[in-house]
């Protein structure tokens, strides 16, 4: 049997993705910070009529996380899907607002991917799939530090892929766009101050995106299907809206491009 770990699955993706992958016969271990708030990942398990090794964990917690991995047992597939959003501009962002960003959305990512990394070198097989965001390609305004911390991680992503490969380690990223879930409730927001005109204007624009949000539902099978494919590759985006948007980047060669959209976005 293949086992799994996916982490902040209490709602959103993670919860669509910890059933899609028990769906297909993977055992999963699906992670959240309080198991007394995994109510709805239980009655999502008991709806689709699987089992999960329901776990708690704070991926900034080092010493949990090493912990976990340890007790797991052999892990074939790791799915680093927690992360927290966050709106402000690089004036109104403290140095703890920056680095909440990259303890959740990059370094915790790092640390699990480097806890599985021996024992899938050590068995010649597995897969790191990491959800990152379309916000991981193209920089938005008044995303400042979320986008600095995606940035990163796909960096860190697709600079690990080349050296794991000979080892039978596939590493995939996945960049969701706009998706209905509980993550936009929990984005933190910096004071508005001298940018109250702009940042309303992005948060207009950014209603107007999440109005006809993709399903997490539907997110999800992305990456299930990235966890899972006899085909891996290294970038998958889970809409053609996220595929059209992660390319104004990636074929962007002088930048340009990317800011004469998002320039708009604060007019």
């Amino acid at each position: 049997m293949t086992l799994a770990l996916v982490t902040g699955t209490s709602s959103g993706i993670g919860l669509h993705t910890a059933i899609g992958l028990a769906r297909t016969g993977v055992d999963v271990i699906a992670t959240v910070r309080d198991t007394g708030r995994a109510d709805a990942l239980r009655a999502a398990a008991a709806e689709a009529r699987v089992e999960l090794d329901i776990r708690a964990l704070d991926v900034t917690d080092a010493e949990g996380a090493r912990s976990l991995v340890a007790d797991a047992g052999p892990l074939d597939i790791l799915v680093n899907n927690a992360g927290r959003g966050a709106v402000g501009t690089l004036e109104q962002l403290s140095d703890e607002d920056l680095q909440s960003q990259l303890d959740t959305n990059y370094l915790s990512v790092a640390r699990l991917s480097r806890l599985v990394l021996p024992g899938m070198r050590e068995r010649g097989r597995g897969r790191i799939v990491t959800v990152t965001s379309v916000g991981g390609a193209v920089g938005q305004p008044f995303s400042d530090a979320y986008c600095a911390a995606k940035f990163a991680v796909e960096g860190l992503m697709q600079s690990l892929a080349p050296v794991v490969a000979p080892f039978g380690i596939d590493v995939s990223i996945v960049e969701p766009g706009a998706v209905a879930s509980s993550f936009t409730a929990s984005v933190e927001r910096a004071e508005p101050g001298p940018y109250a005109a702009l940042q309303q204007a992005y948060l207009n624009r950014a209603a107007t995106s999440f109005a006809s949000a993709q399903s997490a539902e539907d997110a999800a099978e992305t990456v299930v299907e990235a966890a899972v494919t006899d085909a891996p590759r290294f970038r998958w985006q889970t809409s053609e809206s996220a595929l059209r948007f992660a390319g104004l980047s990636l074929a962007d060669l002088s930048g340009s491009r990317v800011l004469d959209v998002t320039s708009h976005w604060v007019r």
